[in-house]
């Protein structure tokens, strides 16, 4: 198993929230002003930045100011940490339930004998 990671936990915690997870979901099509990315969302600006922020502080997203305008885009490998653990927790079911599998197998041969 991997080492605690707490960045893991950031990203985790990021992706728990459907706005967050909208913001993800437009920034995927490209770069969009913060005035941009918060007009689908009915919140005061405010709120909105404290979105941005977890998702800055997760290392999912990344922003720039061009002139009095904020720019913000996805991270380089933004959802590599996920990834990563998911597919080495899914390697590890995967090897449990062949595991379990087999034994299942072994009891019926030895019941059919």
């Amino acid at each position: 198993m991997s080492k605690y990671d707490s960045n893991l936990d950031l990203c985790f915690s990021a992706l728990g929230d459907p706005t967050r997870r909208m913001i993800l979901q437009r920034l995927a099509r490209g770069e969009a002003s913060v005035s941009e990315l918060a007009e689908p969302h009915d919140m005061a600006l405010p709120s909105f930045m404290e979105h941005l922020k977890k998702l800055e502080a997760a290392n999912l997203i990344t922003s720039k100011k061009e002139g009095r305008t904020r720019i913000c885009q996805l991270a380089p490998d933004a959802f590599s940490p996920a990834r990563d653990w998911l597919s080495e927790q899914s390697a590890i079911w995967e090897g449990r339930l062949d595991r379990f599998d087999d034994y299942i197998k072994n009891l019926m041969q030895e019941r059919n004998k």
